[in-house]
């Protein structure tokens, strides 16, 4: 039916994309009418670069705004209307019973949640490795993950936690996984093994750990992130971006030369005010969402515990710089750093041909929960709702799921 020519509304379908906890709205995702069904996604580390078209083409498509809000526009009016939403590999699938022409159909929060499990939808395959200074093993609880598909490497859920030098089992009591988690070394040293993983989270280990970090093991993840790999790494490993702080040639030189690190900068301060940089791509979207989410009182200011100062400054060009601190500004005045940056790779190609992207945290993201080898999994788990930097984290965390190239 031709609305227009009959001056009526368009025939619309809106709504609000959020996390698995069905709290956090989400921005950049994409939600689309299909006209064939679009199919099984692809299972282990894609090259995912950004294109025009969609799984199974569509009628109508959108991004999410900054307040996880979406409207299609020109939807078929119909019953039983199959609608999408995805970003990366988080995928939901739905049929909207009836869309009536010329209005307006606003679907519950209920339906357009991200899948807390593999029985709402897909959802990308995902290793933690623990470390006894920043729990982002238990990140993902915050954000609404099932605790049964949180596992071992060797059990069927899509969280797979490894040891690093936290967590390294699960409580008896736990609703997911148990028993003993594999060594992280089993992970980041082995490029096949990683593969097999859409995104690899590794948790500050209280320092750099070189020798659980051997020279092919850096080999390992880079090329796992050149084949279209997403990485998420905190504070002390920094060292597969910057190397070895004693030891420069224990490192990856073209990674080296992305940021400027000072490990002998002192790590003294709890708190920290910070600053989005909204010269980043997504900079001016990231700062009105933290201020939607509640994350961030007056735009472009983060106030953050934990804070760390190892990554002094980015390579312009290199990568993206998305919260620092202002020496001149970010009380306690004095300081300097980045906080959360962003690079894509392979870095020898050019934007529009690369494939991975890997994001580092100078900052401890989860501050109020702990990871420690005496504490079975969850225990040291806050159940405290998400912090300010968690839900930065948050938004940082969904988005190294999208596509990568020119469009970012």
């Amino acid at each position: 039916m031709d609305c227009t020519a009959q001056n009526r509304s368009p025939t619309t379908i809106s709504g609000a994309v959020y996390a698995p906890n069905g709290t956090l709205p989400l921005f950049g995702v994409t939600v689309y009418v299909p006209i064939h069904d679009p199919g099984p996604l692809p299972a282990g580390v894609q090259c995912d670069r950004c294109v025009t078209s969609l799984p199974g083409g569509a009628y109508a498509q959108a991004l999410t705004d900054e307040a996880g809000h979406f409207t299609l526009y020109d939807v078929p009016a119909a019953d039983n209307v199959p609608l999408v939403i995805q970003v990366g590999k988080w995928r939901r699938q739905l049929v909207v019973p009836s869309v009536a022409a010329c209005q307006n159909t606003a679907l519950a929060a209920a339906s357009t949640t991200l899948p807390r499990d593999h029985t709402q939808g897909d959802m990308p395959q995902i290793a933690i490795t623990t470390g006894d200074a920043d729990a982002l093993d238990c990140l993902v609880r915050k954000l609404g993950i099932a605790d049964a598909e949180i596992t071992t490497d060797k059990q069927g859920g899509k969280v797979h936690l490894y040891n690093g030098n936290g967590a390294n089992q699960f409580a008896t009591s736990f609703g997911g996984g148990t028993g003993s988690f594999s060594n992280a070394t089993t992970l980041w040293g082995d490029v096949d093994k990683l593969s097999g993983y859409d995104i690899a989270v590794f948790s500050c280990e209280g320092g750099q750990h070189p020798e659980t970090k051997p020279q092919s093991a850096m080999q390992a993840v880079h090329d796992y992130a050149g084949r279209g790999g997403r990485v998420f790494m905190s504070h002390w490993h920094n060292i597969w971006i910057g190397g070895e702080k004693t030891k420069p040639s224990h490192g990856l030189a073209d990674w080296e030369s992305i940021a400027t690190f000072d490990f002998n900068a002192a790590q003294n301060e709890t708190t920290q005010l910070t600053f989005v940089d909204e010269t980043a791509p997504k900079g001016a979207s990231f700062a009105t969402w933290l201020q939607n989410v509640g994350a961030s009182p007056i735009r472009d200011q983060l106030q953050i515990n934990d804070p760390r100062y190892t990554c002094q400054s980015v390579t312009a060009g290199k990568a993206e710089r998305w919260v620092y601190v202002d020496p001149t500004q970010s009380t306690p005045l004095g300081k300097t750093g980045v906080q959360d940056m962003l690079f894509t790779t392979p870095q020898d190609q050019t934007p529009d041909n690369r494939c991975g992207k890997v994001v580092f945290s100078d900052m401890h993201v989860s501050a109020d929960s702990s990871s420690k080898s005496g504490t079975p999994y969850p225990g040291g788990c806050s159940s405290q709702p998400l912090s300010a930097q968690e839900k930065a984290l948050a938004f940082i965390f969904f988005d190294i799921a999208s596509c990568v190239g020119i469009l970012q």
